[in-house]
């Protein structure tokens, strides 16, 4: 995806107009504008020149996004791309603004209303007074002068925006006075004090110059909750060090971090911040890595581990090699992650998309038609123009394009700040939406690492006697089980004893001699070709089995000193994770290669709902397909084997990247290996997703009922009317409300499950119950079937069949004109031929 910045945009509908340019050109596959960011993203062939081109067109500026840096401004002068350059200058508009509008009320209302003292040049001169109020207004829009510049620019390319509502509205009103005050001018000349006095109630300088003011605050207000929704990302932009201190040669230098290169040697002292990712060469220290993960516990480092830029070294010395520097640290992976998060569009956002589009226009008309309403019906020109005036500045599209994109933002940022990261604004959005999470078994719900759980001698055998026969064959051997019993004889201080003679037997076990007698190793047929297995053992031993652990027995010359049981063990936080998903009322499916005893061992620990055994890598995905036929299935990996299923799920969730944060084939990253972080990714997206349906709410409704206020649709039954300049109030007010409402999912805490929504669940009777074993099939046949069309069709056959008792599974091809049926027993094939006509299709035989 290629970034480009956007100027001109004053609302949703330059957003949409902007949006709708840029699709308009050839090569151009997809593109999203943000409003909130001002930048847009777009994908495909399309030349820079020819979208920059369309934009233009459209009555905006575009030119290519420079890469962010990950640090703030310094001394070299460059500019933080983040920093809050709007709020200054619309503060410093407003103080002008209420410097001369101050006067101008005091005129045209204090002394009118109130009869406030004026000068006594003003006494009796009702023109003079209203040339002041004229030329006071006429300073203040000139002060204002950018809302008549954006709101005019769009009109010859046909984009009429917010600005022009506003502008029509400022200028109706000044136009309308300044033609009331040369009416007086005449008439004081006929010395008609009448029609002067009653010409001053119809002057409306005021109004124009409040409207404008008062839009001008809430820009202000809307400018600076904007700039807070990307705190978050300012944040982790001014955590990486400006330097960094290298060695060159045998001399310490401290250079700038952008000069520093892969392969550079550079030193970390505690209370240091650590300036690029790199390796450890030396030293031992304990890392704060919060800025990343959000765990606030320190890391231990030492030689070989891997650091991270902006991470802090807490107590050691480090010297460190870096291997990846500028755009490519882990940080910069993580804060253009969620840049171009808020880049994206959420497909919650189209309906707000496509209002946007036609609503400035539909407003105009709105305007145009309540003046001459009001006219027909025998009111005052200036009634009537201010019910139109009214229309105009009430209503606001800025509501409607900010509604999805700040909550994006903020969401994304909380997400940053825990270590879960969203690739996209529909990723977020679709997470809120998750109804069922399939687990990739090992490295996610367990270590991925497998270790001594069991140590059982036999009758007279000492412990360590037989963890040191154990180690001394396992030492010898590379296999994964062998290791997790050589790092358990390490953390005995037990030392492998040499040996002679080694011989390894696939599938089988190990031998060898170790001062002069005969040991060996390995399952049960393999020992029990060299020993008998005392009963006492193998009752414990079929104990284990049943929990899905591996046993590996040992013996001594023709004697068995017991067994050891290896297993790869569940995370210590995998049971609360699942336990928290189905209190959400997310139904949990576990997958996994391993046989469907271990499964259900596994599978009963972690309190899954449902699994699916000896299942290949390839196969996950078809199980992802039918799951998502269900509901909306997030699929949990580590995002290497299992790139398949990630990218087949509506939400792939890689976990444990760590420094790798840019998994491919995921929609979102959790940078620690922590099941407990998806369901908090998951309460983040719903969080996010009621937050928009808040933010769309409110800017629906409040065009809905303002706009008919402001028409003056309930005067008759009601009298009531909205004066222009509490419209416009309303309206400075509204983006600044969606806005602030947003700001609030900063306070959300993704890790607490006190407040989590029981979801309806939905149905997994095709899978593996975790607690009531899979039927197997006894014989599969092959139907053959016309009639079927597309896949509705293999669904409606589907379901058909499957509902005939003894049918295990049917899995239909329009293609092929058959299916294909497990059967768990004798069922007669007549009855099979009723259950495909009876939905509709025609039987012709069986094979």
């Amino acid at each position: 995806m290629r970034k480009y910045i956007v100027t001109g945009m004053s609302c949703a509908a330059c957003s949409a107009r902007v949006e709708k340019a840029v699709r308009a050109v050839p090569g151009v596959t997809s593109c999203a504008v943000s409003l909130l960011t001002n930048s847009m993203g777009v994908d495909g062939e399309a030349s820079t020149d020819a979208i920059v081109k369309a934009v233009e067109v459209a009555g905006y500026g575009a030119h290519p996004a420079e890469t962010a840096s990950v640090a703030p401004s310094g001394p070299s002068g460059t500019t933080d791309p983040l920093e809050d350059t709007e709020t200054p200058r619309l503060r410093l508009r407003l103080i002008w603004s209420l410097l001369l509008l101050i006067p101008l009320l005091y005129m045209s209302m204090g002394h009118m209303l109130w009869d406030w003292p004026l000068p006594g040049f003003f006494d009796d001169n009702h023109t003079a007074m209203g040339l002041a109020q004229l030329l006071l207004t006429a300073a203040v829009m000139v002060i204002n002068q950018k809302f008549f510049v954006s709101g005019l620019r769009g009109l010859p390319h046909g984009a009429p925006n917010m600005d022009t509502l506003v502008s029509l509205g400022a200028a109706a009103s000044f136009c309308w006075s300044t033609w009331v005050l040369f009416a007086m001018t005449r008439a004081q000349v006929d010395g008609d004090s009448a029609a002067v006095l009653s010409g001053m109630k119809d002057l409306y300088f005021e109004t124009a110059a409040m409207i404008l003011t008062l839009i001008t605050v809430g820009k202000m207000l809307e400018a600076r909750s904007k700039g807070k929704t990307t705190d978050a990302l300012k944040s982790l932009m001014r955590l990486a060090p400006q330097t960094a201190t290298v060695l060159r040669g045998d001399t310490e230098r401290e250079i700038p971090v952008a000069d520093v290169r892969v392969g550079d040697i550079f030193i970390v002292r505690p209370g240091g911040s650590i300036p690029v990712d790199g390796e450890v060469l030396e030293g031992a220290s304990a890392v704060n890595e919060a800025a990343l993960t959000g765990e606030s516990l320190p890391v231990d480092k030492g030689a070989g581990d891997h650091v991270s830029a902006a991470t802090v070294n807490q107590s050691g010395f480090l010297r460190c090699r870096a291997t990846r520097v500028g755009q490519d640290t882990t940080l910069a992976q993580i804060i253009r992650m969620v840049s171009d998060a808020a880049a994206t569009k959420a497909p919650i956002a189209k309906l707000a998309d496509r209002v946007s589009g036609f609503f400035v226009p539909l407003v105009i008309g709105i305007a145009a038609l309540t003046t001459a309403g009001w006219l027909l019906a025998g009111e005052s020109m200036g009634y009537a123009l201010a019910r139109g005036i009214a229309v105009l500045v009430i209503s606001c599209p800025c509501a409607l394009g900010l509604a999805t994109p700040v909550a994006i933002m903020v969401g994304s940022g909380v997400g940053a700040r825990h270590g879960i990261l969203f690739k996209t604004a529909a990723a977020l959005e679709q997470t809120g939406r998750t109804r069922i999470v399939a687990l990739d078994k090992t490295g996610t719900l367990t270590t991925g690492s497998p270790v001594v759980t069991d140590i059982l001698p036999a009758d007279g055998v000492a412990a360590d006697d037989l963890m040191a026969c154990a180690l001394a064959l396992e030492n010898k051997s590379e296999h994964p089980l062998a290791r997790a019993v050589v790092k358990a004889g390490d953390e005995r201080g037990l030392v492998p004893v040499p040996v002679e003679d080694f011989r390894a037997v696939p599938g089988n076990g190990l031998s060898a001699v170790a001062g002069g007698r005969r040991l060996a190793g390995g399952n049960r047929a393999f020992i029990s070709k060299q020993a008998s297995v005392p009963d006492s053992v193998a009752a414990q031993v079929e104990a284990l089995a049943k929990d899905g652990k591996t046993p590996l027995y040992f013996s001594r010359d023709n004697s068995v000193l017991g067994c050891i049981a290896v297993a790869d063990t569940l995370k210590p936080d995998s049971h609360e994770a699942v336990r928290q998903l189905r209190n959400m009322g997310i139904r949990v499916v576990m997958l996994t290669g391993d046989n469907e005893r271990t499964a259900r061992a596994v599978g009963g620990q972690a309190g899954v709902d449902a699994l699916v055994a000896e299942v290949l890598p390839e196969g996950k995905e078809r199980v992802i397909r039918e799951l998502k036929g269900k509901g909306s299935t997030v699929m949990v990996g580590d995002g290497i084997n299992d790139a398949p299923a990630l990218t087949c799920a509506d939400t792939g969730i890689a976990i444990g990247a760590g420094a790798d944060v840019a998994v491919d084939a995921a929609d979102v990253v959790l940078v620690n290996n922590r099941l407990a972080d998806v369901p908090a990714a998951i309460r983040l997206g719903r969080a996010t997703l009621a937050n928009i349906r808040q933010n769309l709410f409110w800017a629906f409704f409040y065009n809905v009922l303002g706009i008919p206020l402001a028409a003056g649709v309930l005067q008759p039954f009601f009298g009531w009317t909205l004066n222009p300049v509490f419209g416009a109030a309303a309206m400075s007010l509204s983006s600044f409300c969606v806005v602030s409402n947003a700001l609030r999912l900063n306070l959300f805490k993704p890790h607490i499950a006190n407040r989590d929504r029981k979801a309806p669940a939905v149905t997994l009777s095709v899978l593996m119950d975790a607690e009531t074993p899979k039927k197997r099939a006894e014989r599969c046949v092959t139907l053959r079937i016309a009639g079927m069309m597309c896949p509705h069709c293999e669904g409606r056959v589907k379901k058909a069949l499957e509902s005939v008792e003894g049918v295990l599974s049917a899995s239909p091809s329009h293609e092929r004109d058959e299916a294909v049926v497990e059967l768990t027993g004798d069922v007669a094939e007549d009855t099979l031929r009723q259950a495909v006509e009876n939905a509709g299709y025609q039987w012709q035989g069986m094979c």
